[in-house]
């Protein structure tokens, strides 16, 4: 989840509980309210219907509602005196004009009690509910309707205002994305007065410059490093072979300068090796192609057709589909020679190494030792198993690599005592 829907989320809990908290207190203030002006309204009646009975004591014969609104009954004075002014709510049958019986309906009843001429009585007066109720009932979806609407307008308001606010930190983020160290020309860059965006600018820029400088001096050793190396290997080799040549030997010099030529070689090798693994890892393969994987593997089967019958190992291709990716074609190359090689020469006599293509992956099997390989060690610098201790251990290493560069999926299993190497482009 990004940053703004996430700041949407948290706005929209926060402000579905506070309105809503805001929409109850709303609906019961407005409920008290209305009971407040019927009350009032009963407190009137009250007045009028106790002076009107000092007048006409004829009143004091309505003893139920079937005549009025109110009905009057004597009391003793002591539970007179008991007689507080009490505002319920009730249900009572009442018959309206478009009723044809008398139905329940919710009123609003006064009790209280007065002194006509010595004497005491409890007065009792209703108040029809049925309007102030069908008014609330409107007032509630009132309400809801409003709270919905708020709710909605504020998400959508927040959302347009957020989303304008963020809009340089994502168009500088995308900039960050695309940027390359050592072929991007300019630095991301934010337009904006926001102070916290300028601050991330130049933090971000800081650490840039430190990456180019630090790229840079590292392009500068790995080509010192590759012609200082190579070339006293170079000449050790040369020497070594004119050396041999002469032919003034013994059979014991020469097994020595032999040995010592296939350490210089493997010297040769293992940094060759080392600054190919550099120049991965720094991003120095940036002339990305569209590459046919099929006719890589098929080149690379030619190449290692001879190695392969040497220890008479059987080379399969299935090619269901064509596999086809982003990416160098040098490193295509080495990707799919380091497998094909690392299936060779770790294979037993009268081996298999079968290799199978979908339009997804490329999967390389191989018969071999009938143990499975620890997949953590498998692809670890200077990895090597005992019976090849001649090889740099880096194969693999490259491979992943190159895999970890694009995204590419490399996984190793182990069933039907074949060794499993699959990579997945997509």
């Amino acid at each position: 989840m990004n940053l703004l829907n996430k700041s949407l989320l948290h706005l929209s809990v926060w402000l579905f509980f506070i309105i809503a908290l805001w929409s109850v207190f709303f609906y019961f203030n407005m409920l008290n309210e209305i009971k407040e002006s019927v009350d009032e309204g009963l407190d009137n009646y009250k007045r009028q219907i106790i002076y009107n009975v000092a007048k006409d004591s004829t009143l004091l014969d309505k003893n139920n509602f079937e005549e009025g609104f109110f009905a009057i009954r004597q009391i003793p004075k002591d539970k007179s005196i008991r007689i507080k002014d009490t505002y319920i709510d009730t249900l009572m049958y009442m018959q309206d004009a478009d009723d044809e019986a008398p139905e329940l309906e919710p009123v609003r009843l006064l009790g209280t009690a007065f002194e006509n001429k010595g004497r005491f009585y409890e007065l009792k007066i209703i108040n029809s509910m049925v309007e102030e109720d069908d008014l609330v009932e409107e007032l509630f979806r009132e309400a809801v309707l409003l709270y919905l609407l708020l709710i909605a307008a504020i998400i959508l308001l927040n959302r347009f205002v957020l989303r304008r606010l963020w809009q340089p930190f994502y168009s500088f983020l995308n900039q960050l994305q695309h940027y390359r160290v050592g072929s991007s020309k300019h630095f991301p860059e934010v337009k904006t007065k926001t102070q916290e965006f300028t601050d991330l600018q130049k933090a971000v820029h800081i650490l840039l410059h430190h990456n180019v400088e630090t790229y840079e001096q590292q392009k500068q050793f790995i080509g010192n490093a590759s012609h200082e190396l190579q070339t006293p290997l170079a000449i050790a080799t040369n020497k070594l072979e004119l050396l041999i040549e002469k032919g003034n030997l013994d059979t014991e010099q020469a097994g020595n300068i032999a040995e010592i030529m296939a350490i210089v070689e493997r010297l040769v090798r293992l940094n060759k090796s080392l600054l190919l693994l550099t120049k991965i890892e720094n991003k120095q393969f940036l002339d990305n192609k569209t590459v046919l994987v099929n006719e890589i593997v098929n080149q690379s089967v030619n190449d290692l057709e001879e190695i392969a019958a040497f220890k008479n190992i059987t080379l399969s291709v299935d090619a269901s589909a064509e596999l086809t990716t982003e990416m160098d074609v040098s490193l295509a190359n080495i990707v799919v020679s380091n497998l094909l090689r690392n299936s060779i020469f770790h294979n037993i006599e009268n081996g298999t190494v079968a290799i199978t293509i979908s339009e997804h992956s490329i999967t390389i099997s191989n018969t071999g030792i009938p143990t499975p390989i620890d997949e953590l060690q498998l692809f670890t610098r200077f990895h090597k198993s005992e019976t090849h201790s001649n090889s740099t251990g880096l194969g693999l290493a490259i491979v992943k690599a190159i895999c970890d560069l694009y995204g590419f999926r490399l996984s190793y299993r182990f069933e039907d005592n074949l060794h499993y190497f699959e990579l997945r482009v997509n």
